[in-house]
């Protein structure tokens, strides 16, 4: 159990935190999962649509906190490569 006085009110600030970005996870994580599953299916032109429309939701997420940009540029340019190694 907590001792302190600051470590009493951490589980409150913790679940405020996880509670504001929740909705900016599932928001890019569902484009990047449509995204997964276009390549999956193999179709190129419903991936590089699915992309084009998941890279601005990742850089909005980057600004606002909920990634790091540089997690967030890992993750466009892996789905980039995923998506032009279909044309291969």
């Amino acid at each position: 159990m907590a001792n302190t006085t600051s470590a009493k009110k951490r589980p409150a600030r913790s679940h405020a935190a996880r509670k504001s970005t929740s909705p900016a996870v599932r928001a890019f994580c569902g484009f990047i999962r449509k995204v997964e599953e276009a390549i999956a299916s193999g179709d190129q032109v419903l991936a590089q649509a699915a992309l084009k429309a998941a890279q601005p939701e990742l850089m909005r997420a980057a600004t606002k906190g909920v990634l790091h940009a540089n997690t967030a540029s890992r993750k466009v340019s892996r789905l980039m490569n995923r998506v032009k190694s279909l044309s291969a």
